[in-house]
């Protein structure tokens, strides 16, 4: 799918209320495809907006249809284990829109699918990515990796 595409499904699949989603939801998790799919077509303006929102420019032109289109079977299995029936600490049932349930995951793997497609275009092969090292991530979205380099002796 093109970019004119995307953006054609985002106008005609605006995002719907609490309770129609949630009523979407109870009939794609009993096995509703048409359901399902509703639901998936209904969140790629979501996901289109956190690559819009966590992307330089630059990164989103080159890589922003590879990531969304990535993106579409992570909204189907994350459809499969939203809990409908969630409940506060104090055990009062609270009704958790679905954008909220995903955004973490979307956000993870839009990081890490850039970070996997930069170190590759830097000339990493398949082995070296092997031996990639993360040891921090914060909430700045700070990625700071190491390479095992081997070297000869």
């Amino acid at each position: 799918m093109c970019g004119a595409q995307y953006r054609a499904l985002i106008q005609r699949y605006q995002p719907l209320s609490l309770t129609d989603e949630r009523r979407l939801i109870a009939a794609a998790q009993q096995g509703s495809a048409p359901s399902t799919d509703e639901l998936v077509l209904r969140h790629i303006g979501f996901v289109s907006f956190r690559l819009h929102t966590k992307i330089f420019p630059d990164l989103l032109r080159r890589f922003g249809e590879d990531l969304l289109a990535e993106a579409i079977p992570i909204l189907y299995a994350k459809i499969q284990t939203y809990d409908l029936a969630y409940r506060d600490q104090t055990g009062r049932p609270k009704p958790v829109r679905f954008v909220s349930y995903i955004w973490k995951r979307i956000d993870g793997h839009i990081l890490d699918s850039l970070q996997r497609e930069l170190l590759c275009t830097h000339s990493l092969c398949e082995d070296e990515l092997a031996d990639l090292s993360v040891l921090h991530y914060n909430q700045q979205n700070i990625v700071k990796c190491s390479v095992t380099e081997n070297t000869p002796q």
